[in-house]
């Protein structure tokens, strides 16, 4: 019986698991730590009583939301003291790992972008935020996830609008233009053509590197057309020879995949205006690449 009950539990649970991994993810920005974030709602509710939850997705909403909570606090105090700048965990998302992105906003809101712009919030904000514009959920439903009043979510959600907040780019690319252009900074890329990556920088461009002091990647972010030019030859001279480049779409939009041998050894994400970058972030902090290489490994 124990068993059945148990087969019952994790049936219900994982018909939930992806939009708790959704959620998790855009709290923390972290892809491993949703994971555990899940896996520790998961045997919360296969410890409840058999038939105490009258609603199973609302129930786990607020388990995952309060557990990243918990987990905001103390990744804030390591992030200040992480080595170099901090970048968000890529996730693939064509497979639907971060659930249905079929629409410019979709996309949008689990971009780098936004994820840096999140940590702007505190956690509470952050919260209300996520569940607000990912999910849709009413102010009361975000009261009751929160135990707070729907007075004080409404105040919390405005203020978070208020503080993420950016002037909106004149002439927003198309889908097409983005792909073309990531496609023509991967063959770029695999030739070596400074000449060509040149004509896809803005000459505002800045370069943000992860490597957490696990990779070598630059300490500061690198300004302007020129500094990037000479910082992506003297990287290309350095790791050229054995790399491979694809092109694969992360956080909902197309990035480079650099590899070596097999090992995923960094993924760039861009931000385009115009037909041109204004900000390339890339990951090389092994640890980060972790989930995706895994996503990768899959059949």
């Amino acid at each position: 019986m124990t068993n059945d009950v148990t087969t019952d539990a994790t049936a219900e649970f994982e018909s939930h698991r992806p939009r708790m991994f959704g959620l998790a993810y855009r709290m923390l920005g972290s892809a491993d730590e949703a994971q555990d974030i899940v896996q520790d709602a998961y045997l919360r509710f296969c410890a409840t009583e058999p038939g105490s939850v009258a609603h199973p997705g609302a129930w786990l909403a607020k388990v995952v939301t309060n557990l990243c909570l918990n987990r905001l606090t103390s990744a804030r105090t390591r992030r200040e003291q992480y080595a170099g700048p901090w970048l968000p965990e890529p996730v693939l998302t064509s497979d639907g790992t971060l659930g249905p992105l079929e629409s410019a906003e979709r996309r949008d809101a689990v971009s780098f972008a936004l994820l840096l712009l999140l940590e702007r919030l505190t956690p509470t904000e952050r919260a209300v935020y996520v569940l607000r514009e990912a999910f849709a959920y009413g102010y009361r439903e975000i009261a009751d996830v929160l135990d707070l009043g729907e007075a004080n979510c409404r105040q919390l959600y405005r203020r978070s609008q208020a503080r993420l907040a950016a002037p909106e780019a004149r002439f927003a690319p198309s889908e097409q233009v983005r792909h073309a252009l990531v496609e023509a900074f991967v063959e770029a890329a695999r030739e070596g053509d400074l000449a060509a990556l040149e004509k896809l920088l803005a000459a505002d461009v800045t370069w943000w590197g992860d490597g957490g002091g696990k990779a070598s990647a630059a300490r500061r972010p690198v300004e302007g057309r020129e500094k990037v030019l000479r910082f992506l030859a003297g990287l290309g001279q350095g790791i050229a020879a054995g790399m491979t480049y694809a092109v694969a779409e992360v956080n909902g939009a197309p990035a480079l995949l650099v590899r070596s041998g097999e090992r995923l050894f960094c993924v760039v994400s861009f931000e385009v205006r115009a037909d041109v970058v204004v900000i390339a972030r890339a990951v090389l902090n092994p640890d980060k690449l972790a989930f995706m290489s895994r996503q990768l490994a899959r059949p």
